[in-house]
């Protein structure tokens, strides 16, 4: 896969690097809580997205759900829309997800990103070291859903 560690969505308890999966800020939802912990604004995200689809071929999506695929969720998500869109201009998964990890990086940075809040929970929860919690997340490359998933697992056995 293109992005190896890409995170779950942001309404799944996905980082901030997911940001590059959500829909306009246009509701309450946990998109307001990532955008908080980007230091970004509503509208400075929605800038950075509407600028990136004008560069790029993400910019193109008539017929998705905000007309633009920028505002597209991940492929393992399943969506008629986004994919027939993407079958139409024949973009390739690799490539909408090579063009999705550049948004993150235009969105977050390029920094790995690994919230303290997240890892001491992590410990809290399921009675581990903040250095294993910080090892299992890394591992799952910081999806905090799979690492809750490995610590649940570990716990069991």
């Amino acid at each position: 896969m293109v992005w190896d560690d890409a995170p779950s969505h942001v309404c799944r308890g996905g980082d901030k690097r997911a940001l590059t999966f959500c829909c306009p800020p246009v509701k309450p939802c946990p998109v307001m809580y990532a955008l908080e912990d980007a230091g970004l604004s509503a509208q400075d995200y929605i800038d950075i997205k509407e600028e990136f689809g004008k560069q790029t071929r993400l910019g193109q999506g008539e017929g998705t759900c905000f007309g633009s695929l920028v505002w597209c969720c991940k492929p393992s998500k399943p969506c008629p829309l986004r994919d027939m869109v993407m079958r139409r201009i024949e973009m390739s998964p690799e490539e909408y997800m090579t063009l999705k990890k550049e948004l993150s990086e235009k969105l977050v940075g390029k920094s790995e990103f690994f919230d303290e809040k997240s890892i001491k929970t992590l410990a809290d929860t399921f009675d581990v070291t903040e250095e294993e919690a910080l090892s299992v997340l890394q591992e799952c490359g910081n999806d905090l859903r799979t690492a809750m998933k490995i610590l649940r697992m570990k716990k069991v056995e």
